[in-house]
């Protein structure tokens, strides 16, 4: 072979074995083909918004990103900036998102339907287990996650017909893990949104969600920065960024709460170093320096952006390798799929697995076929359904199937019930000591196809009661209903002197029944008609002996309409409520003598940033000073002249004005504390002549209150005009005023 052909032989054997080995990062040099970078995006909670300031400097230097894996918190803002959301966009969704409204999964009371809305005048516990003959039953999660549901869709509905995540602006992935088996969960399919969700579900937090017949959790678990699943993606270059929360101290181990984050992060450490060593010299590692913003400081999940800018900024050198010219960067962009439109609805579908008839959910449903979707109308019609308190969650889904796009609904009825069991104490502190009421209640609910309810309760105490019920909407809009309850009960009917002593009580032992008939408005209000068939015994207990016991028996006929769009009946901030009642006490019925009452309380509710002013007016009269002892009104108590003994005041008519201001200082262990002061003017009189402004009792109190789980809390003191003082310590009792009793 001559010298030439070995040169030739030589120099060729070169180029065959060298270009294979020449790095990804010289591609665009030598071949013109630039190398294809992955973002791996890590899961940390509310510090996972440092993610956005990644993408922003991605973007400032023209770095494209062709895959993007997420975790998490990753998972979402992937998911958003690969549905074709730029990092400005991202910036603001995040920023303005009221994380702690979407995370605390309660049902706004605006939505919940005016029966659900009449279980806040009781004083039982909110959360309510599920019962069977095996026991009690609970929820899956503390939070079904409902909010962060139809949050995650509304801010993807542009893609939500895109089924292969492949065919997003940008390829992307979520990581989840099967809390069966513990193995990590790739989801590249599917709806987008129930993907990010899947991803984001923190056990025991938020309860799981089924995709393809697995439970699928938080992928921290498995893997909290799935470096691996971007590579398999086809990633040349991984471009990996690790927002985890770091380990704490022993120092900061002071609680079981800090344990138990500390065991959280441990699965999520371990996997994602493991990951990390993988990483090679091609690759860049972003660690932003969050400092003391924790997984869930999403208050300041604003803040978290800049530590993402900065710690990008800091590896600038390294990212710069892949920076595209102007030309190039535009052309990247170009060809990125755009989102498509808004969505046209051609077919509505629901898909219901709970006893409630399809027809009762459609017909709350308003959705315009032909026409672009009403995001705001279709959330506020879901959230309506769900506030029945009949489904764990109501979620939707927009498809397109043979060019027509269907939007189904998916009502998923509890799976902890439809039994349920409550209790509740009520304590309150009076001229007779500290005094309590303990209940419980059994409640079955969707009893059939119009959501009948059958619930009975118990009460132990001062006050002894027992009550049925039977509640029975007869429409398929659930408005129309009818209403029959049975009862027992006790209480003390006491009779104070002027310096609030007691001079007799009596003991009133009553049973009796009731039907009505009405109509539910719209969550807003009820209008209801019934009659109210009573007997029982009053006996002298404390007093002149003398007087001897007596039978009563009364029978009434009723109209009311009620009107309630407070926000919070506790310590409302917003809204109104407003009630009004006629009563006529027949012969014809079965009462003793014949009477007519009138009843008519409002009240309005306005807040300035943390400053809430309260206002409400109770105006209750007899028409001929004729009602029985056991119909009278009643005030006297916090907030019902204040400085009185509860209930202290008795007598045919009744009148009370009031206000309350109060402001939110904060939370304490999430639970919202309050402190104010009410002014309040009002009396009872015995005959109409004798009801006159003049007549008022002037009263005043200040008052510390918090909002519990186990219902409302207030340490309070109240004085009159006439000097009369009280100390007052009431739980699980509304603040706002009710009808005199």
């Amino acid at each position: 072979m001559s010298n030439n052909r070995i040169i030739y032989f030589l120099i060729i054997s070169f180029i065959v074995t060298a270009v294979p080995c020449v790095s990804a990062a010289q591609k665009d040099l030598d071949t013109g083909d630039r190398p294809r970078i992955g973002l791996a995006l890590s899961g940390g909670g509310a510090r996972g918004a440092a993610h956005i300031g990644v993408l922003k400097v991605l973007e400032e230097n023209r770095i494209p990103v062709d895959y993007i894996v997420g975790t998490s918190m990753g998972a979402i803002v992937g998911a958003f900036y690969a549905s074709g959301m730029s990092p400005a966009e991202l910036e603001a969704v995040i920023s303005h998102i009221d994380w702690l409204d979407a995370f605390i999964d309660r049902i706004p009371r605006k939505d919940r339907s005016f029966r659900r809305k009449r279980d806040d005048d009781h004083y039982l516990i909110k959360p309510k287990p599920g019962v069977s003959w095996e026991g009690f039953e609970f929820p899956l999660g503390i939070l079904d996650g409902q909010k962060i549901d139809l949050l995650l869709k509304r801010h993807t509905l542009r893609v939500t017909t895109v089924r292969d995540f492949d065919e997003l602006s940008i390829p992307y992935r979520a990581v989840a893990a099967d809390i069966e088996t513990g193995e990590e969960i790739v989801i590249g399919h599917g709806d987008l949104a129930l993907a990010m969700r899947a991803s984001m579900s923190i056990p025991v937090v938020f309860a799981p969600r089924v995709i393809d017949g697995r439970l699928l959790v938080d992928g921290g678990i498995s893997s909290n920065l799935a470096i691996d699943v971007v590579r398999q993606m086809g990633a040349d270059i991984v471009i990996a960024v690790d927002i985890s929360t770091p380990m704490q101290t022993r120092e900061e181990l002071k609680s079981v709460l800090a344990v138990t984050d500390q065991l959280a992060s441990l699965l999520s450490r371990r996997n994602a170093d493991l990951q990390i060593l993988t990483l090679t010299d091609r690759d860049v590692f972003i660690k932003p320096d969050l400092g003391d913003i924790k997984t869930a400081s999403f208050d300041r999940a604003k803040d978290a952006i800049p530590t993402g800018v900065i710690a990008a900024e800091s590896a600038l050198e390294e990212l710069q390798r892949f920076s595209l010219s102007i030309e190039e960067y535009e052309e990247h962009l170009a060809a990125r799929k755009r989102p498509n439109p808004w969505p046209i609805i051609d077919e509505v579908r629901i898909v219901n697995d709970s006893h409630l008839a399809d027809k009762a959910i459609k017909a709350r449903m308003r959705v315009d076929i032909g026409e672009p979707l009403d995001i705001d109308r279709l959330e506020k019609d879901l959230g309506q359904i769900y506030g029945l308190e009949i489904f764990e969650s109501v979620y939707y889904d927009i498809t397109r199937e043979q060019g027509r796009i269907v939007l189904t609904v998916f009502a998923r009825e509890a799976s902890w019930g439809p039994n349920y069991l409550q209790s509740g104490v009520a304590v309150f502190e009076d001229y007779e000591g500290p005094n309590f009421n303990i209940a419980v209640a059994y409640t079955r609910t969707v009893i059939n196809r119009l959501n009948g309810e059958w619930r009975t309760g118990i009460q132990i105490g001062q006050e002894p009661h027992a009550r049925t019920e039977l509640y029975q909407p007869v429409s398929s809009s659930l408005r129309n209903f009818l209403h029959l309850d049975a009862w027992v009960g006790e209480r003390a009917v006491n009779v104070f002197d002027g310096d609030g002593n007691v001079t007799s009580e009596f003991n009133l032992l009553s049973y009796g029944f009731g039907f009505a008939v009405g109509r539910e408005l719209g969550t807003w209000g009820e209008l209801r008609a019934g009659l109210i068939r009573e007997s029982g015994t009053i006996e002298v207990q404390v007093g002149d002996h003398d007087t001897p016991d007596y039978d009563f028996n009364t029978g009434e006929l009723f109209l009311q309409i009620y009107v309630d769009e407070l926000d919070n009946l506790y310590f409302p901030r917003y809204g109104g409520s407003l009630r009004a009642r006629a009563t006529s006490g027949l012969k014809g019925l079965g009462s003793d003598t014949g009477y007519e009452q009138g009843v008519l309380d409002g009240s309005y509710a306005y807040t300035w940033n943390r400053y809430t002013g309260l206002l409400n007016l109770t105006f209750a009269m007899t028409r001929h000073s004729d009602a029985p002892v056991q119909s009278m009104f009643r005030l006297g108590g916090f907030t019902r002249l204040s400085g009185l003994e509860r209930n202290e005041l008795i007598g045919q008519h009744a009148a009370l004005m009031s206000a309350a201001f109060y402001r939110k200082f904060g939370n304490y262990m999430l639970l919202p504390i309050y402190a104010g002061f009410t002014v309040e003017y009002g009396n009872v009189f015995q005959d109409r002549n004798a009801i006159g402004f003049k007549e008022g009792i002037f009263a005043s109190s200040v008052f510390l209150g918090i909002d519990t789980i186990i219902g409302p809390i207030y340490i309070a003191y109240g004085l009159t005009d006439t000097n009369r003082q009280n100390y007052y310590l009431a739980l699980g009792r509304t603040f706002n005023i009710n009808i005199p009793e």
